[in-house]
């Protein structure tokens, strides 16, 4: 007799697709075990907030079930994890896609990130809980921007060679997945540790001529300064490379990116999407911002704001600056912060207000979208959410007349 539901493993994600990607190989190495494992997320203290909620709330819904803490913020604090009432055990980000760690029984396992070079391989035969499979191809960051504590939570930059991740690409397809997505923490790094130093594009490129029945290739966030001409090509001219690019900016002030050890300018970003959007106009673009960045005064934070509209942004991620500690930025002068809240909110406001905007002029148009669960929604190419008229097959994708804008999504009529 299979076991009650009530006693599988479940796996809570918190934070980025590649926690996404993760927390499916972390399910299968769980087994049967009566679990619950908190994937957790550090980008900003609110997060390492979030993840306390969670842990509280899994404890509360499973009283009975092994609590174990992985992720970012496992690994960055584990004493203060281990220190919860509720944790039964921490595992640290080095640690998670080994086998041996969910078989041990010691209450922290947290490695050191300095012997980690390679990528451990992803067990997960299909990512049961998503329409869309995450491979991820990179992880770590060897660069040194002075507000993130990421490189502490996932260690050096480490590239899983090309050969495996095609492989990986074809099993998810092979598993009816007809929908890619290629994560990593600084992923426009990828290839820099391997042997001939292959490049990201080189990697789509391979993955798309060696997976010929991959429908639909989704990359996550890119480094602007690091998109190549073989990349730019791609992102521009191949059609199974969706029109979705999902931009790492943080602020639109030249002396803020500088203060943030970021490698680009303002000019650069704006020129970037330039490029993008004038040889594949459909490409709709995302971006990451940061509000109230130590020292930003209202000058620096205009600069910011005219950023959405100058690099035509309609997926935004914003945030208030959150000081980690540990990273130079905690150490600057600090914005007040009820400030850098209030102009989070300015941009949040104008952001949604672009996305509207962006949302009814696909009204009329016709859109190829992947059905996701419980059938009645779905993605659009450019990643706009779509209401459908009627319940279809999860994992199916339809050709969809847009007929509308409800709320925050587009509203069509499945074909």
């Amino acid at each position: 007799m299979p076991p009650s539901p009530s006693v599988l493993p479940e796996v809570i994600s918190l934070g980025c697709r590649l926690n996404i990607a993760e927390s499916e190989t972390i399910r299968t190495l769980l087994g049967q075990r009566d679990a619950v494992v908190v994937n957790s997320c550090a980008v900003t203290n609110e997060a390492v907030a979030g993840t306390r909620r969670a842990i509280r709330r899994a404890r509360r819904t499973r009283p009975d079930a092994e609590l174990i803490v992985t992720g970012c913020a496992a690994q960055i604090d584990p004493g203060a994890f281990a220190a919860m009432p509720e944790v039964d055990r921490v595992v640290g980000n080095a640690d998670k896609l080994l086998p041996e760690a969910w078989t041990g029984t010691e209450p922290v396992r947290v490695s050191d990130w300095a012997s980690v070079r390679l990528l451990a391989p992803h067990l997960a035969p299909a990512f049961a809980a998503h329409v869309r499979a995450f491979v991820e191809v990179q992880n770590g960051c060897d660069h040194r921007c002075t507000f993130c504590a990421i490189p502490f939570g996932r260690g050096p930059a480490r590239s899983a060679p090309a050969g495996a991740v095609v492989t990986r690409v074809a099993e998810m397809v092979d598993a009816g997945h007809r929908e890619v997505v290629v994560t990593g923490v600084d992923l426009t790094s990828y290839g820099q540790d391997l042997p001939g130093r292959p490049s990201l594009g080189a990697l789509v490129e391979r993955i798309l001529t060696h997976v010929p029945r991959l429908e639909r290739l989704r990359l996550s966030s890119l480094d602007s300064v690091e998109i190549d001409d073989r990349l730019m090509a791609l992102l521009t001219g191949e059609p199974r490379l969706l029109p979705h690019v999902h931009l790492s900016l943080q602020a639109g002030n030249d002396l803020v990116l500088k203060r943030m050890k970021r490698r680009h300018l303002r000019a650069d970003a704006v020129r970037l999407v330039e490029r993008l959007k004038a040889a594949r106009s459909e490409i709709a673009i995302g971006a990451d911002l940061i509000a109230g960045f130590p020292t930003e005064d209202d000058a620096m934070f205009a600069d910011t704001l005219a950023l959405l509209d100058d690099c035509d942004i309609v997926h935004a991620h914003i945030f208030p600056f959150s000081p980690r500690a540990g990273t130079p930025a905690a150490r600057m002068p600090q914005v007040d912060t009820a400030m850098a809240r209030a102009r989070a909110a300015r941009l949040r406001t104008r952001a949604a207000e672009r996305r509207t905007a962006w949302l009814r002029g696909l009204v009329g148009s016709r859109q190829r979208v992947l059905v996701e669960r419980p059938g009645d929604r779905g993605h659009a190419e450019g990643f706009a959410e779509v209401g459908l008229d009627r319940t279809l097959q999860a994992g199916t994708i339809v050709d969809v007349t847009i007929t509308g804008v409800e709320a925050d999504r587009l509203t069509g009529v499945a074909a």
